[in-house]
């Protein structure tokens, strides 16, 4: 059996556990998730939906003001019928900000 937590990129950065619900999409569409954890670089997605190491999806991550910021992600690794973990790819300024004021939050509670 595989362990999915194992490998190069795994814990890279500290990453911190969440329950935020999400939208994604794969090449079979559109998706609900809950992501549960989270860093500056990636993340883990609950959610039942169909993906492959390697696949690319979008994720919509939903701010306070009720508008999503849509981040791309390429799957690291993935478990049937629990989730992915995601690596964040082709990051903005804004968007690496935003994740690095994010993270920031949860460092301090």
């Amino acid at each position: 059996m595989i362990e999915r937590r194992s490998g190069q990129d795994r814990r890279s950065n500290e990453r911190f556990s969440v329950n935020i619900d999400v939208e994604w999409e794969g090449f079979a569409g559109k998706e609900n998730g809950t992501i549960s954890d989270i860093s500056v670089s990636g993340c883990f997605v609950l959610c039942s939906g169909e993906v492959e190491d390697g696949d690319y999806v979008k994720i919509w991550f939903p701010l306070t003001n009720g508008k999503k910021i849509q981040f791309m992600a390429e799957i690291a690794n993935h478990v049937f019928e629990i989730g992915f973990g995601a690596k964040f790819i082709n990051l903005s300024e804004a968007q690496i900000d935003f994740l690095e004021v994010f993270v920031d939050t949860l460092r301090d509670d």
